[in-house]
């Protein structure tokens, strides 16, 4: 009976044995259909990249310039005076501004054209020194005012003949102060929107000799830029330009340039 029981022990044993092994079969299975599956996605992906990298582009950077003349002129003038109380110095100012105005208006400034800024003061003060040249104190010594006339016009003759002869006023009495005139254009909007259009298409005849040369055609394109505007004095050249763009106002006549670089995808 033992013997017996033993014997049916074993083949209840081996039957388990044999059910086992077909599991990890079928796992086996199981898992090497994935791994097929992953390789054949990690082969596409593959395929892809590689198609990617070989697609070829061609870039080209056009440019363009244009000269203009500014057509609004902005000529700013400083008058100051000195006294010892505020109702002198003010007086004094104000008269200064006065006869300012009026020497403008004489010259063909229009009243329109003309725009005095407030009034500004301080508290002047003197260094006292000692009898041998060492530093004592500093003293209250009267008031300085001053103020700033500003003039914007489109006769740009005009204004740059007054502001390069204020000699009168000087003569007058008037300590005046004349900065250099400020050239502008109120067109620059559509100067820099002409350019562009032309230095994309200079950039894209660029792109075409390239191409044409290589054998090959453009077809998509993929990016573009367009580089900053410089607005340099006439015939300055490039040692005027800045790296964020240069704007000058000091000249009359200017040239205006920008650059547009492309990208293209070759067929």
């Amino acid at each position: 009976m033992e013997g017996q029981s033993n014997e049916t022990i074993n083949m209840e044993s081996g039957r388990k044995h044999c059910g086992g092994g077909g599991v990890s079969r079928v796992l086996s299975a199981f898992i090497i259909g994935i791994a097929m599956v992953a390789a054949a996605a990690m082969l596409a992906y593959g395929l892809s990249r590689f198609h990617s990298v070989e697609s070829h582009t061609v870039t080209a950077t056009g440019s363009a310039s244009v000269d203009f003349e500014s057509d609004l002129i902005i000529w700013r003038g400083t008058f100051n005076t000195h006294a010892y109380t505020t109702d002198e110095a003010f007086r004094q100012i104000k008269s200064d501004a006065a006869s300012v105005k009026k020497y403008l208006t004489q010259n063909g400034i229009k009243d329109d054209e003309i725009v005095l800024s407030a009034i500004s003061v301080r508290q002047a003060e003197k260094d006292v020194y000692s009898d041998t040249g060492d530093f004592r104190y500093s003293e209250f010594d009267g008031y300085d005012l001053w103020q700033t006339i500003t003039v914007t016009s489109n006769d740009i003759d005009k204004v740059d003949k007054v502001s390069r002869d204020v000699t009168d006023l000087i003569e007058s009495g008037i300590e005046f102060d004349s900065d250099l005139p400020e050239y502008y254009c109120t067109t620059l909007d559509d100067v820099k929107l002409d350019l562009i259009g032309k230095a994309t298409e200079n950039a894209r005849d660029r792109i075409n000799i390239i191409s044409e040369a290589a054998g090959a055609v453009p077809d998509r394109l993929v990016q573009s830029s367009l580089g900053v505007f410089q607005i340099t004095a006439k015939n300055s050249g490039t040692q005027d330009y800045t790296y964020d763009g240069a704007f000058d106002t000091s000249s009359r006549w200017k040239t205006a340039s920008i650059t547009v670089k492309l990208e293209y995808e070759l067929k």
